[in-house]
């Protein structure tokens, strides 16, 4: 029987693993955005685990407003990367650090 404990290992194990990935790969900003959403997964498995054991929804609401949030920061973050790569052929973060105007 799965408990509450292989959930949040689950969850630790997402959490480190999106946390090494911003830590030793600084360079490629759609990889740092994959690690950010890993991040969102992590959390909502907790909120969802601890949710299932309290007999609570209120975590389940909370993931709702989670996925939103991750939606809108993947579909405006792939804009602004559309728009970088027009302008300055590159995503490179090392080559994203002065903006111009």
């Amino acid at each position: 029987m799965i408990t509450l404990a292989h959930y949040l290992t689950l969850s630790a194990v997402l959490f480190a693993i999106s946390v090494a990935g911003i830590y030793l790969n600084r360079k490629n900003v759609i990889l740092l955005l994959m690690c950010i959403e890993l991040q969102l997964l992590a959390v909502n498995f907790n909120f969802i685990a601890f949710s299932r054991f309290l007999d609570d929804v209120a975590g389940q609401v909370f993931v709702f407003f989670i996925l939103t949030v991750a939606a809108a920061e993947a579909a405006i973050g792939l804009a602004i990367l559309v728009v970088l790569f027009r302008n300055r052929r590159s995503i490179n973060v090392d080559e994203l650090d002065s903006m111009k105007g």
